[in-house]
């Protein structure tokens, strides 16, 4: 494959980027802009061919440097925060059971919060605890004034009722935006959402800092999950694109994917999205993250996303890799929903 470039856009903030992230943007300056679950696909996982017809080049959107950026503004809008009314905002997470994966999660957001002075708070509860117990956890943290954002870590046990659970999350303090209300604000015109899902906030925070082109084009979301295809599908029509969503049912997905000028892949499906299934010139979101088979790594696997990246990258103009795209900007956008919270609570501008 050809060597891939590196894209360079500027970071002065459109109306609809400043919405998107709306702490106080620091002198505008350069940024380097170079996972998760969905439907399930009826189709094998192949491998990626290299060799395409277009031979062109894409340019790789960093999402490791821009959250890199991100995190330093929101530093240091805590740190004004701090000083001018002594208040630091609170993330609180409710971990249940002893999932590895769960975990690691955990610890890596707990990470990103000290990184940008955000106080962190956890309860770790067992496989086996009740949905009122966690529910009596949750019901604390809704009352507590030095707690602004709250995130229950999934999957949950499979005895408990996970919408129930999500559900006695406090609107006000729903930084991963999928209370029921947030999600209808977010489909309603002329309606606000509190929050805005973190992944799908990610994505189009990728898009704006790109520069790319929204208003008008047309964009297709492969897959309809509540988590990332349903809300980043809301997104893309807020800011007036011409939406499909392609799902398990879709017919002639390829044919419909390659109209599109923006491409945002949350399926779940390791190399789903071909060299063929890409308009030339598009730009490509990859949302998915998924383990292959890979004997040569010391782990016995390689994580890919849902676009065959190496024949993408022939046809795309550009395109975020897996990993280091869209993950970073996930965990950012949990920072910046926590802050927006706490300026919210607090009357802080």
């Amino acid at each position: 494959m050809a060597s891939t470039a590196v894209v360079s856009s500027d970071w002065s903030a459109s109306s609809a980027t400043a919405r998107l992230l709306p702490f106080r943007r620091v002198q505008a300056q350069t940024c380097r802009l170079l996972h998760r679950q969905s439907v399930s696909f009826h189709c094998r996982s192949l491998k990626c061919s290299a060799s395409t017809a277009a031979g062109n080049s894409a340019k790789v959107i960093d999402g490791k440097a821009c959250a890199k950026e991100i995190r330093g503004e929101i530093a240091a809008e805590i740190s004004r925060m701090k000083e001018a009314i002594g208040v630091v905002p609170g993330l609180a997470v409710v971990l249940v059971g002893s999932r590895k994966d769960s975990q690691t999660y955990v610890r890596n957001k707990q990470k990103a919060c000290e990184g940008v002075g955000i106080t962190s708070l956890e309860v770790h509860l067992p496989e086996d605890s009740s949905e009122e117990e966690v529910i009596e956890h949750i019901s604390r943290f809704n009352g507590d004034p030095s707690v602004h954002g709250i995130l229950v870590q999934l999957p949950l046990p499979r005895h408990m009722n996970e919408e129930r659970i999500l559900n006695a999350v406090s609107i006000e303090k729903d930084v991963d935006g999928f209370h029921p209300l947030n999600i209808g604000r977010l489909a309603m015109q002329g309606r606000e959402p509190l929050f805005v899902p973190c992944t799908p906030k990610g994505c189009m925070e990728l898009l704006h800092r790109l520069g790319v082109e929204i208003t008008g084009k047309r964009a297709v979301v492969i897959g309809r999950s509540n988590i990332v295809g349903l809300p980043v599908s809301l997104l893309l029509q807020r800011q007036n694109a011409t939406i499909s969503i392609v799902h398990s049912y879709t017919q002639n997905p390829e044919e419909i994917s390659r109209q599109a000028d923006i491409i945002i892949s949350a399926a779940g499906v390791a190399n789903l999205v071909r060299g063929s299934w890409i308009k030339p010139g598009a730009v490509v979101i990859d949302v998915g993250i998924n383990p292959v088979d890979d004997p040569e790594s010391p782990k016995g696997y390689k994580l890919v996303g849902d676009v065959c990246y190496e024949e993408a990258s022939q046809f795309a103009s550009a395109i975020t890799p897996v990993p280091g795209g869209v993950g970073p900007m996930t965990i950012a956008m949990l920072l910046s929903n926590t802050l927006l919270s706490a300026k919210r609570i607090h009357n802080f501008t």
